[in-house]
Parts: structure tokens; C-alpha cells; sequence
């Protein structure tokens, strides 16, 4: 599997003009997700806990006019509500969400990034095709991405989550300036990673998103932790989907 995405994905750099071989960027995947794997695999999970609000819902920006873009610093007066996907919370679904907040914990607390989240594809037809975020740290910002050509012309969320296809921006003033299209969430963001998620199909069932308040942020070491952490989500997102 690191293989695979190795040589398909674009990671942002050339592997063979880094100080480190392809071999060595394999292999600090391979420690990463070794890591990240035993890290999740001791954390205890409970099967009920005080308030399920802490791991169903989330606050939200308000949406402009016709729902494309997030007003920065203005939020919603109601939380989103992860039941209207997931259903009625129960013991399993309850435990992988905290499985997949104790990857958030780990991924920001290793890389010190600004902004971490776990998105999965939802939906059955087409129209219907959405990135739903489960799990996140940092700053608000919107819940749902609609999987359409439309909007991916202004996100990479949506590019990535249709074409499989990495995306990575270490200088998004830089990225713009050439005509690359945006979606801003944080003014302060400088730098940003979204990774596709893949089931044992190669099919894309979510992404990652990462983001930094600062250019040139993502190097060789925390680009092998995101992929290994794409790589350890990919068992977890099937057991949420309805």
C-alpha cells in the first residue's frame, strides 16, 4: 500500500532530488504508520460517554450567498450534526469516531500543524456525493463539500476527493498568483496538504486535510506522517458508512 501511493500520488516533491531515497521516504512511512497504528490500537475507547455532543456535532462558520463560501469568524447558530449521516449513535460508531479523534490528537501533536481533518465520502447517487468532516483541531470551518465539477473549480477538497489525486501547496499566495484555484477557510493558512483515502479497491472513500500558518511547511517527515495516516484511516471510514 505505501508503495502504491508512493508512486501515484504527487507528494510535492521530486523523491529522487531529496536527500532521503525513495527506500527511506518508504520506510519513515512504514515507522509513521507503525506508529500511529500502536498509538491508536492502546488508547482506551469507551462505550458511552458523559456527552455525546463532544463527538456528534461541531460548530460551523455561516455559509455566504448561495451556500459556496464560509464567512470568516461568523458562526452558525446551530452545530452540525454528525447523526444526520451516521444515524442514532451507537457503541461502534461512537468508538470509531473516538479512534479517529485520537489520529487527529496524534497527526497535530506530531507535526504541529494548525488545522487537521478527517473527511468521508457520503452518498450514493452522484447528486447526492458529499465529503462529510468527522474529526478535526484548529480554527471552524465548513462540514460538508459537495463531491460536483462545480466545486471543485474552487476546492481543492473536492478535487482531490474526485480524482484521487494528492494536493500539495506550500505556498498558497505563490499558488494563487498561477492561477490555482482556492477555497479559503483561514485568511492565515499558508501552506495546505489534502491526501485521498483509499479502500482495499482503490476506490476514494475520504480524504485528510491539513494546514499550516506558515510556507514551506510540509516536508519529507510530515508528509510520510499524512500518509501514513491516510493509510490507517482507510480501516476505520468503512465501518461508518451507512
Amino acid at each position: 500500500m505505501i508503495d502504491r501511493y508512493l508512486q501515484e500520488q504527487n507528494l510535492g516533491f521530486n523523491l529522487t532530488q531529496l536527500a532521503t531515497c525513495r527506500e527511506n521516504m518508504q520506510q519513515m512511512i512504514e515507522e509513521q504508520f507503525n506508529s500511529l497504528r500502536n498509538f491508536v490500537a492502546g488508547q482506551p475507547t469507551v462505550d458511552s460517554v458523559p456527552c455525546d455532543g463532544e463527538l456528534y456535532s461541531y460548530p460551523v462558520p455561516e455559509l455566504g450567498e448561495g451556500g459556496s463560501c464560509s464567512l470568516f469568524n461568523q458562526v452558525a447558530d446551530q452545530p452540525f450534526d454528525l447523526t444526520t449521516v451516521l444515524g442514532t449513535p451507537t457503541d461502534y460508531t461512537r468508538k470509531t469516531l473516538q479512534k479517529l479523534h485520537q489520529v487527529v490528537e496524534y497527526v497535530v501533536g506530531k507535526t504541529q500543524t494548525d488545522w487537521f481533518g478527517i473527511y468521508q465520502t457520503f452518498g450514493h447517487e452522484q447528486q447526492d456525493k458529499r465529503l462529510v468532516k468527522l474529526a478535526y483541531d484548529g480554527a471552524i470551518s465548513r462540514s460538508e463539500y459537495p463531491l460536483t465539477e462545480q466545486f471543485a473549480q474552487i476546492s481543492n477538497n473536492v478535487q482531490v476527493g474526485l480524482s484521487g489525486e494528492s494536493k500539495v501547496i506550500n505556498n498558497v499566495d505563490s499558488y494563487v498568483e498561477q492561477g490555482g484555484s482556492y477555497y479559503t477557510c483561514d485568511p492565515k493558512v499558508k501552506s495546505e496538504v489534502c491526501l485521498p483515502i483509499f479502500d482495499s479497491k482503490n476506490q476514494v472513500i475520504g480524504i485528510i486535510d491539513a494546514e499550516a500558518f506558515v510556507n514551506d511547511f510540509f516536508d519529507a517527515q510530515r508528509m510520510a506522517l499524512l500518509v501514513a495516516a491516510s493509510l490507517v484511516i482507510s480501516s476505520l471510514l468503512p465501518a461508518l458508512q451507512m
